[in-house]
């Protein structure tokens, strides 16, 4: 009995450990992307990039320590780390091509009607897709080569760095005509450490990303410490659910300001921070992956990675019809729908 009792203990231990280290995580990634903004405000940066570059890599650069910090830290056993942080990896493009969208559409239903149009500024739309399926296509592709041929793998990855690369080039110079039309943006709030009266000033702003990523740093690795003590008393394999969790707790969150945004009519920086995280998780993670982890493909890898590269297929041609409208992407949440039923009965 004593014993019944001191395991059912550890069991809700990790789960409340689970519970704090999401909030944890939760609250340095709001420390870190607020920083971020006011960074970004300081810069005098257009629409284009704040949308796609600057808030879709500010929500999603802190979410994206997760992965590095489960591979590269020293808690828990390697095989462990690395499911968490290949399902982080996989995880967040996923939710970001389905659930993510679909929610925005929600809100936005609710003042334009199912059948109102989104009014985004289409090639920069189009371009965030297109340079997102090409590097998750080829991330995906490198699941199929084997450890052996090491050169290819880590070409691969390079391939990867190197297109997020060119794709900020692009965004960057295609922004420069929305700065002479005056789209300038601004923190949606104040500095957090101004609310202690601290003033708002770059060495703030730096020590806030610093406090932000400190945070996420303690999340993740009582994380880790937590999803291999529930895994094992499941007999749930850690991969499924990191990613499942990982995901929804820590990129789901961030993206509200796209909800915010689409109920202001801001449908650039709403669509924009969405899309341009799917094209940094979808090229510098992967790269990440397929550098450092054993990288092969598993039912339920091949399972999120189909259902994203179809929901954004699907994201794509729409946009190429010319109207894109809330109803639109219901699709998108059935997909995500289908992927956790699927993913549960794997």
């Amino acid at each position: 009995m004593v014993e019944f009792r001191d395991l059912m203990d550890s069991h809700l231990l990790a789960i409340a450990i689970l519970i704090a280290a999401t909030g944890i995580i939760l609250l340095g990634a709001e420390a870190f992307t607020n920083a971020l903004e006011h960074l970004g405000e300081r810069l005098k940066i257009s629409e284009g990039i704040t949308g796609s570059i600057f808030a879709a890599v500010g929500t999603a650069l802190p979410e994206s320590m997760v992965p590095v910090i489960a591979i590269l830290g020293s808690t828990g056993s390697e095989a462990v780390r690395h499911e968490v942080g290949i399902g982080a990896i996989l995880g967040a493009p996923l939710l970001l091509s389905t659930l993510a969208f679909f929610l925005m559409a929600v809100f936005a239903a609710q003042q334009r009607g199912w059948s109102g149009e989104f009014r985004p500024e289409p090639t920069g739309l189009n371009r965030d897709l297109t340079w997102f399926l090409m590097a998750f296509t080829l991330g995906s592709a490198a699941l199929f080569v084997p450890a052996e041929l090491s050169g290819v793998r880590w070409a691969i990855a390079g391939t990867l760095v190197l297109m997020y690369c060119m794709y900020l080039f692009l965004t960057i110079r295609a922004s420069k005509a929305l700065v002479a039309d005056g789209h300038g943006t601004e923190a949606d709030h104040p500095l957090f450490l101004s609310k202690i009266r601290l003033p708002t000033n770059l060495l703030t702003i730096i020590v806030q990303l610093g406090l932000g990523l400190g945070l996420i740093v303690v999340g993740t690795k009582g994380f880790i410490h937590s999803i291999e003590h529930i895994s094992a008393w499941l007999s749930i394999s850690a991969l499924v659910l990191s990613l499942l969790i990982i995901p929804f707790a820590t990129e789901l969150p961030e993206k509200v300001n796209s909800i915010l945004w689409i109920r202001r009519g801001r449908d650039t920086l709403a669509f924009g921070n969405i899309s341009g995280a799917l094209v940094f998780q979808g090229s510098l993670l992967p790269a990440l992956g397929i550098a450092l982890t054993a990288w092969t493909p598993r039912p339920e890898m091949l399972l999120g990675i189909g259902i994203a590269l179809f929901a954004s297929t699907y994201l794509f041609i729409q946009i190429h019809l010319g109207t894109l409208k809330p109803y639109h992407m219901v699709f998108n949440g059935v997909c995500y729908a289908a992927y956790v039923i699927l993913l549960l009965t794997l």
